[in-house]
């Protein structure tokens, strides 16, 4: 059967803290990074989100609470590969819409996604991703943060 799951996560940048770093997708940008007990990685938390919404299994809450706070792991991809413990079956696509005014997201796609398809095991050509500044209509498209949708499909068992 095939099932489709949306993952959505948003955080405002920490203007103040220069010691961390600004990570999509697995991938560095310049600039500040996001407020966050992890390294707020948006993207990687909306695919973790719908990867949820797949398997019925929240993990980011106490799940990454546990791994982040008591354990002191940081990396987003951790709580992905903690989803993917849960998926009985495999992810055919995913896609992801990214809004924000900065950084300039199109020029590190393709590192993206090759980011994502080795933690996904699956092809590049099954990973799109998009990047819009919503017309600084929002507080993510006036440059205070990122927010990112993920749209996820998958063959379960």
């Amino acid at each position: 059967m095939f099932k489709v799951a949306i993952g959505q996560d948003s955080h405002r940048f920490d203007f103040d803290n220069h010691d961390k770093k600004l990570v999509l997708g697995g991938v560095f940008f310049e600039g500040p990074p996001l407020k966050g007990n992890s390294d707020a990685d948006v993207v990687l938390h909306a695919l973790t989100n719908a990867i949820s919404g797949i398997t019925g299994v929240n993990i980011l809450g106490e799940i990454a609470d546990r791994l982040c706070l008591e354990q002191g792991i940081t990396d987003s991809s951790v709580y992905v590969r903690e989803a993917l413990k849960y998926l009985n079956g495999e992810i055919c696509h995913v896609s992801f819409s990214v809004e924000c005014l900065k950084p300039k997201i199109s020029p590190k796609i393709p590192d993206m996604k090759k980011s994502i398809a080795r933690l996904l095991n699956i092809d590049e050509k099954n990973i799109g991703i998009t990047a819009t500044t919503g017309e600084g209509l929002t507080d993510f498209g006036k440059g205070l943060g990122i927010q990112c949708f993920c749209i996820l499909t998958a063959l379960v068992k």
